[in-house]
């Protein structure tokens, strides 16, 4: 199953519901919402509070994307506000096996992402223990940026790793993804595209996960 998941960032705070509402009836599977610190990326987006109200108003499962330092100490709450996939950085934890097995402790799908300069081959180690590897298409902190091509080559080498060794997790794409570029990036092996301005920057936001839709 191939996975859109529109990124809260990009939403009408003043209309959040709505908007959730809206996508969620369209056909949308996920939800992403990124949390950043000020620290570890260059803006403060939001936390646990709004991740419970998002969780009171949509049955979708929530990929809560964690940009921040040393994540380990949040884990707990964010699991317990709703989250249901936590994925953390692995240039921001110190501990980064040891933070996986938090989340799966804490019964949640676990992920890690990884910035446009990591070498995808820094993974290898973890992905038996991985549900999901995020590749991060543009350098986080901003929605509305621009899709970095490199990450065709990190995908496709990811997804020959998976193949090879007949793991089981799933490639997602975070930045930049568009109705333009989400065949490609499906066909080289994602199966999360997450997608922000292209749902909610849109005049119809509905029509842009159906049309999102019928390319997965």
């Amino acid at each position: 199953m191939k996975i859109i998941a529109p990124s809260v960032l990009s939403a009408d705070f003043a209309r959040l519901t709505e908007q959730i509402q809206t996508v969620e009836k369209a056909g949308a599977d996920w939800l992403h919402l990124d949390v950043m610190d000020g620290k570890f990326v260059p803006n403060i987006s939001f936390g646990q509070p709004v991740l419970r109200s998002i969780r009171a108003v949509t049955a979708l499962p929530l990929d809560v994307h964690l940009m921040i330092e040393d994540p380990g100490p949040y884990l707990e709450s964010f699991a317990q506000s709703g989250a249901n996939i936590l994925t953390i950085h692995l240039e921001a934890c110190v501990h980064l096996h040891r933070n996986i097995q938090q989340i799966k402790a804490l019964g949640l799908q676990a992920g890690v992402a990884i910035n446009p300069h990591t070498p995808v081959e820094s993974l290898w180690p973890l992905l038996s223990d991985l549900d999901l590897v995020c590749l991060m298409s543009v350098n986080p902190g901003f929605g509305g940026q621009s899709f970095i091509p490199s990450t065709m080559n990190k995908l496709a080498s990811l997804n020959r790793q998976r193949e090879e060794h007949e793991l089981a997790f799933r490639i997602e794409i975070d930045g930049g993804v568009d109705l333009q570029n989400a065949a490609s990036l499906i066909q080289a092996g994602a199966d999360v595209l997450v997608a922000g301005n292209s749902v909610f920057g849109q005049a119809d936001a509905a029509l842009a996960v159906r049309r999102f839709k019928a390319i997965l």
